[in-house]
């Protein structure tokens, strides 16, 4: 087993006064963060009396606090698995179990996620959990860095281990696209539970400042961009689709790489944002089991909507329900190879998830004449609100639990700001007194994360099913 550890390899390779992180008014640099990051790491070793690498859980809320834990855990050749903010008490329990923690470490919320203090406040809780539902020995063989589920729970979703030598081969092809090194300032946004592994790593190792911004108003967005020259933008079309609304004379010069990932860009918020910032809106596809692969680096101006092409470590091909090639303008599911794929499924045990090196992505995507790629669906059910993934099984499964409930089937529904939102149709107990939307939500909240809650409410008679009696979507 290697002990190759990519946190350890970017604490030497910049000059420890070169600032890493700007929180508010807090600049912090690599020296600090990681002399803020080892003890940490000393804290997991001298609590660890496996004899193996522990598996922590990361219950921290956005900001500086969440890089330090995350690196700390990291350096002490822990695996993470993010615990996101969001998710209910019911989810995290069942990612606890799924993925068989060792211990939780949980950051200090505050009023202010810049609030300035010399280290930040942590607890480390150890975890008693069944037995693992995979082999320990071949999990530890990976040398696994994070485990992600690609809906923030484990419902349908497998479990996906990522080591620290496959992040670095991951962060190093999409660098070949996105070019980021020191002369590069990052505004960040996004949910970092969800987004840390290929964004904020990647960052660091480049050398880039990373720019903390915890607002969600456009003005306090665009003040910090303008006070930091931020030169990239990495966010989801709902983002860009509020920055766009602006009205002030900042002009954003600064400015050379806005990426839109995570959700459909929509052809209105792209030529919106170029309007504004004089910018062509880059689309880009980034999987949690490949990374970032695809990106629209040259034509995003003349095609807003499309992910543009392959970066130059992948190949990518599109397929029918066969595995034939699709001809060109006809939809195929998108199938990716090259470095940085993910090393196994977790849940059911899979450390062979490729076929021929090639990773399925259930995407349905054309080819246009050019080259050029565009996302037109998806194979599976998967739901993307906001850049936040949510199956429909999973929502079903809790509204099917209410008393004046029969059956239900939950849908996304395409949205201009947050790429989809859930819907739900309803078959009544009692078709002559149906519950109260309001009712159905209050329920949905008490057992799934917000974004998964259903935004509308229809009642029908029946549902279309399979032959089998299942859902059918389509």
């Amino acid at each position: 087993m290697t002990t190759y550890n990519l946190i350890e390899n970017i604490s030497k390779q910049h000059p420890a006064s070169a600032p890493a992180i700007v929180a508010g008014d807090r600049v912090v640099t690599f020296g600090e963060l990681f002399d803020l990051a080892r003890p940490i790491a000393e804290t997991i070793r001298q609590k660890n009396t496996l004899a193996r690498s522990p598996r922590i859980g990361l219950h921290c809320p956005n900001g500086l606090d969440y890089i330090i834990l995350s690196l700390g855990i990291l350096l002490a050749d822990a695996c993470l698995v993010p615990l996101a903010e969001e998710l209910t008490q019911d989810e995290r329990d069942e990612i606890i179990k799924t993925t068989s923690l060792d211990f939780i470490v949980a950051g200090a919320s505050c009023s202010s996620p810049w609030q300035e203090r010399p280290a930040p406040p942590f607890t480390l809780t150890p975890c008693t959990t069944p037995t693992p539902q995979f082999p320990e020995a071949a999990f530890q063989s990976l040398n696994p860095a994070f485990i992600r589920f690609s809906s923030g729970t484990t419902g349908t979703s497998k479990g996906i281990v990522l080591s620290h030598q496959t992040l670095l081969a991951r962060i190093t092809a999409a660098n070949e696209g996105l070019q980021l090194g020191p002369h590069d300032r990052v505004l960040w946004m996004l949910p970092m539970a969800h987004h840390f592994a290929v964004s904020i790593v990647l960052y660091l190792y480049a050398g880039s400042l990373t720019i903390l911004e915890h607002s969600p108003l456009r003005e306090d967005i665009l003040a910090t961009a303008e006070k930091h020259a931020a030169t990239v933008i990495y966010g989801s079309p709902f983002h860009f689709a509020l920055l766009s609304g602006d009205t002030s004379d900042f002009r954003w010069p600064s400015l050379r790489l806005p990426v839109a990932t995570a959700a459909a860009l929509p052809e209105i918020t792209a030529h919106a944002f170029e309007k504004r910032f004089a910018k062509p809106l880059v689309q880009g596809l980034g999987i949690i089991e490949v990374g970032l692969s695809v990106l629209n680096l040259d034509a995003a101006s003349e095609k807003p909507t499309s992910l543009g092409k392959a970066l130059p470590a992948y190949d990518v091909r599109l397929a029918d329900d066969q595995g034939h090639p699709v001809p060109e303008g006809t939809p195929g599911e998108l199938q990716i190879r090259g470095p940085g794929l993910l090393d196994a499924y977790l849940v059911p045990w899979n450390p062979s998830p490729l076929t021929d090196g090639w990773f399925a992505s259930g995407d349905l995507v054309v080819r246009d004449s050019d080259g050029y790629l565009t996302l037109v669906g998806r194979k599976k059910s998967v739901i993307n609100i906001a850049g936040m993934k949510a199956f429909p099984e999973e929502i079903e499964a809790i509204l099917n639990t209410h008393p004046e409930v029969k059956r239900s089937r939950v849908l996304g529904r395409d949205h201009p700001q947050m790429g989809q939102i859930p819907v739900a149709e309803i078959i009544p107990a009692d078709p002559t007194s149906p519950p109260k939307p309001v009712v159905l939500q209050k329920h949905c909240r008490q057992h799934l994360s917000a974004y998964k809650v259903p935004l509308r409410f229809s009642f029908v008679d029946s549902l279309p099913l399979t032959a089998s009696g299942k859902i059918k979507r389509t």
